[in-house]
């Protein structure tokens, strides 16, 4: 709570108006299934749509990445440092400040409010692009190189320094910052510089400053906006355990009493055995995820978001359900441990408490009713398995019946060194879907006669 109020802080310091999160799920907007970025809410002001309410803006933006191009789901548990759920802090300026502003507060921000060792920083610039025309960004460059020596200012291609909104839209060159947390005698014995978005779980990015000049035509071509934009975006889970200096997100303060309260639940002890940490780690962050989205008014249901917050709420469950021994409801237990961790910055989550802890209640009863059955019914088709490989039918089945999401097949399978037919598993849903549409079609007629008319003289108004 105390390094998410300093940001806000800092930056109501520097002239910036603190803006409440928007909601997880956009209902205003038809191109998200959820906020995954924490520029969504502000998108309309980047492309003129509409004005912004102020030229500097500062929050922390709940985010979610679960579906599409940003897909972490797989990963969530697994590793460290991905979460569907995360913050993202972010400072904006709508036409007013550029490139030397966010660059310098940045630095004096992670520097020396939040007290984090330059040795340990690196930064990126964008190194140009022939394709578009684009030189490298000497300017940004330049701004580092006060505070920054040479040699851990580093260029960044395309795909890592220029973001891009969409196809078409609001772009610009960024200038990432990264933080090398390897142990002193590692960082000694090899530089971090080599290391800088290669998928090092020990180097990781922290915060993004992007520049937004120019609009991207759809032939393709960049023109320059009428006004120069700042987007920034800080994870909030990395910048915690950088301050806190941990090797994982997991053992921040972020996340220490779900699993604390989880240990507590279950009886077992987190950082003994890793197949019980992947299950505490995989809980500990899918709460949040489920319980935000309630919140924000999206029920878990059989199709769209809704689907995609089901899906995560039972993966949870299954593994508090094999891992942990849990055979009744557990996870509507954490909904106060969010309260007390995250009340204060997002009030919905005391507002609508009583709601979200109801229907997570309700959801885990449903799916541990069939859960024991699910699982034995899995275990068979993995005993009749082919080559390793469970059939789309028996996936399906087990999606059908038993409401088992393919990928938490997919995963159990995993587990036991097998995989599942995906093709077959779609063929299988297709015929489903005709079989609807065929039932559905015999339905013939446009009216339904409930009772014998008196005349036919209309009445309705009356």
């Amino acid at each position: 709570s105390e390094i998410r109020s300093t940001f806000l802080d800092f930056f109501q310091s520097k002239g910036h108006a603190i803006v409440p999160s928007a909601p997880l799920v956009m209902k205003d907007d038809p191109t998200l299934m959820f906020t995954n970025a924490g520029m969504n809410p502000f998108k309309d002001v980047f492309i003129g749509a509409r004005p912004a309410t102020h030229a500097r803006i500062a929050d922390t933006q709940k985010c979610l990445r679960v579906s599409g191009k940003h897909n972490d789901l797989e990963e969530v548990g697994i590793d460290t440092y991905h979460h569907t759920l995360f913050e993202m802090l972010g400072n904006w300026s709508f036409g007013d400040y550029f490139k030397q502003e966010a660059i310098d507060w940045a630095w004096e921000l992670l520097t020396e409010v939040y007290g984090l060792n330059p040795e340990q920083l690196y930064v990126t610039v964008f190194g140009g692009d022939a394709g578009d025309g684009l030189a490298a960004d000497d300017e940004a460059r330049g701004m580092w190189g006060k505070h920054v020596a040479a040699d851990r200012i580093l260029d960044g291609s395309k795909k890592d320094n220029f973001w891009e909104m969409g196809e078409t839209g609001p772009c610009g060159p960024c200038s990432e910052i990264h933080m090398d947390l390897r142990p002193a005698a590692e960082r000694s014995a090899q530089p971090g510089a080599a290391l800088v978005n290669a998928d090092h779980p020990q180097v990781i990015e922290i915060w993004n400053l992007v520049f937004m000049q120019f609009q991207r035509k759809a032939d393709g071509s960049l023109v320059p906006l009428p006004a120069q934009h700042v987007d920034t975006g800080m994870g909030f889970e990395r910048l915690v355990r950088a301050i806190e200096g941990k090797s994982s997100n997991y053992d921040t303060d972020v996340f220490k009493p779900y699993l604390d309260k989880l240990s507590q639940l279950s009886g077992r002890i987190y950082g003994q055995e890793e197949r019980i940490d992947i299950a505490f780690r995989v809980i500990a962050d899918h709460i949040r995820a489920v319980a935000f989205a309630i919140a924000d008014g999206q029920l878990p249901a059989s199709g769209g978001a809704g689907y995609v917050i089901r899906r995560i709420l039972r993966r949870a469950v299954r593994y508090g359900y094999s891992d942990l021994g849990f055979r009744d409801p557990f996870m509507t237990h954490l909904v106060p441990v969010m309260q007390e961790a995250m009340g204060e910055a997002f009030p919905e989550l005391h507002q609508q408490g009583a709601l979200v802890a109801q229907v997570i209640a309700e959801e885990e009863s449903a799916f541990l009713r069939t859960l024991e059955s699910g699982l034995k019914r899995l275990d068979a088709a993995m005993g009749e398995a082919k080559d390793g490989v469970v059939s789309g039918a028996r996936a399906f089945e087990l999606y059908d019946t038993f409401g088992f999401p393919l990928d938490l097949t997919a995963l159990i399978c995993r587990e036991n060194g097998m995989s599942v037919d995906d093709a077959g598993f779609g063929e299988e849903m297709a015929q489903q879907k005709a079989r609807s549409r065929a039932a559905s079609a015999q339905k013939v007629g446009d009216w339904v006669e409930l009772a014998q008319g008196q005349s036919d003289r209309f009445i309705g108004y009356t």
